[in-house]
C-alpha cells in the first residue's frame, strides 16, 4: 500500500524555491508565467489607485508588456531587463502613476542578479542604477527624494538577488560534501561487505573442493575395496560445510537488508572454524577481554588463512593456530608445514591483502611469508585495550 504525504504547506514551497536554482525548474516557463500574473495584479492595481496619473490605453499596454516580458525571465534574464527598461522608460515618458512599474521592474533586476556572476551584476546594475536617476532628474515631476528611493529599492533588488544566488551555490556546495561523504560510506561498507563475503565464501568453496578430492581419490585408488565410511566422512564433511555457509551466507543478506551491521564473528566461533578445516588450536585468552572489532578482524584472519592453508599447503599438511594474549596485543599465529604458494599457482587474490587491511582498520600489523622449516606462518598483533579500560568496563 502507498504510503499517503501531505501536500507541502505555502511556507514550504517558498522555502523550496528558494533553495532550488531557477535555471534547474522542472516548469520555469509556467511557474513565471504565475509569477508574472501576479505581478500583473499588483501593478495593475497600484496603477489603478493612482487617480491623478491613472495611465492611459498606451500607458496600459506599456504594462501590460512590461510584465508579460517577465514570463521569459530564466532563460533571457539580460534581454528581458533591457525590454523592461524600454518599457519603464516609455510609460514614464508619458507620465503615467510613477510606481506602478517598479515592482516588475525589481523583479527583472533580482533575476539579473540571481542568476549571473557578481561581475554582470555591478555592470547592470550601474547602468540601471544610473539611467534611472538621469531619468527621473530630468523630468521635474520627481523630486531628489524620490530619485533616492526609487534608486535605493532597485539596489535592493541587486543585493538581494546576490545573497540568494550565494546561498543557493552554498546550499550546492554542502549537497556536494554531503553527496561525496555519503558515496564515500557506501564504498567504505561495500568494501567490508566484499572482504566477508570473500572470506565467508573462499573459506567454505576451499573445503569443499578439499573434501570432494579425498572422496574422488577414495573413489579411484580402489574401487574394489570402497572404504565406505571415508566417503561418508567426506560427503557429512561437505554437507555441514554447506550448511555453515548457507546460513552466514544468510546472516550477512538478512544484515544488508536490515542496513544494519549486526552481530560481528569473534573468538568464540574459532573453535569451529579451526575443526572444519582439521586444524590445531590453542587458545589462551581467559581473563582478557577482546573489543568486538579486534574480535571480528581476528577470526577473519584466522579464517582467510586457513583457506590458504587448506588450498596451497598440500595434502597431509599439519595447520597450527595459536592464538594468545601477551604485552597488551592479541597474537594471532597460524603456520603449517606444506610446501606453501608454489610457482605454478595463479595471481596473488585479495587474501592477504584483505588480512593486511583487517589488521590495520583495528590498528594491528600483520606478517606472512614462508617459515625457516619449511611450510607458510600468518602472524598478526591486534592493539587490546589497556587493564585500566577493563576494569573501568
Amino acid at each position: 500500500m502507498a504510503e499517503v504525504t501531505d501536500p507541502p504547506s505555502a511556507a514550504e514551497r517558498v522555502l523550496r524555491a528558494l533553495h532550488q536554482d531557477p535555471l534547474a525548474a522542472a516548469h520555469p516557463t509556467r511557474s513565471d508565467a504565475v509569477i508574472a500574473a501576479g505581478l500583473a495584479l499588483l501593478c495593475g492595481t497600484v496603477a489603478y489607485a493612482d487617480t491623478a496619473l491613472r495611465p492611459d490605453a498606451l500607458g496600459w499596454a506599456l504594462l501590460a508588456c512590461l510584465v508579460l516580458f517577465l514570463v521569459w525571465r530564466r532563460r533571457h534574464p539580460l534581454g528581458v531587463m533591457v525590454a523592461t527598461i524600454i518599457c519603464v522608460a516609455a510609460y514614464q515618458l508619458l507620465d503615467n502613476a510613477h510606481a506602478a512599474p517598479v515592482p516588475a521592474a525589481m523583479f527583472a533586476l533580482y533575476t539579473v542578479a540571481a542568476t549571473g556572476t557578481v561581475r554582470r551584476t555591478v555592470a547592470v546594475g550601474v547602468c540601471v542604477v544610473g539611467f534611472a536617476v538621469i531619468a527621473m532628474s530630468s523630468n521635474g515631476v520627481h523630486r531628489a527624494l524620490d530619485v533616492l528611493r526609487t534608486s535605493g529599492w532597485l539596489v535592493a533588488a541587486l543585493v538581494l538577488g546576490v545573497a540568494v544566488r550565494n546561498y543557493r551555490k552554498y546550499l550546492a556546495e554542502e549537497g556536494a560534501r554531503v553527496g561525496q561523504a555519503t558515496d564515500r560510506r557506501i564504498a567504505e561498507e561495500r568494501l567490508r561487505i566484499a572482504r566477508d563475503l570473500h572470506d565467508l565464501l573462499a573459506h567454505s568453496i576451499t573445503l569443499i573442493g578439499v573434501r570432494t578430492s579425498v572422496a574422488a581419490h577414495v573413489l579411484a585408488v580402489d574401487p574394489d575395496r570402497l572404504d565406505r565410511v571415508a566417503i561418508a566422512e567426506a560427503l557429512d564433511s561437505i554437507a555441514d560445510t554447506c550448511r555453515e555457509a548457507c546460513a552466514e551466507l544468510r546472516t550477512t543478506l538478512t544484515v544488508l537488508r536490515a542496513d544494519e551491521r549486526g552481530p560481528l564473528p569473534d573468538l568464540v566461533g574459532l573453535p569451529d572454524l579451526v575443526r572444519a578445516a582439521e586444524a590445531e588450536l590453542t587458545l589462551d585468552t581467559d581473563g582478557i577481554r577482546v573489543p568486538p572489532a579486534v574480535g571480528a578482524a581476528a577470526y577473519r584472519i584466522v579464517q582467510e588463512s586457513l583457506t590458504n592453508a587448506v588450498r596451497h599447503a598440500g595434502p597431509g599438511t599439519t595447520v597450527r593456530v595459536r592464538v594468545a594474549a601477551a604485552d597488551g596485543s592479541l597474537r594471532i599465529t597460524v603456520s603449517d608445514d606444506g610446501r606453501g604458494p608454489g610457482a605454478d599457482s595463479t595471481a596473488p587474490g585479495f587474501g592477504i591483502i584483505g588480512m593486511g587491511e583487517r589488521a590495520r582498520s583495528v590498528g594491528g600489523t600483520l606478517r606472512t611469508g614462508p617459515r625457516s622449516g619449511g611450510g607458510f606462518e600468518v602472524a598478526a598483533s591486534l592493539p587490546l585495550p589497556p587493564p585500566s579500560q577493563e576494569a573501568s568496563a
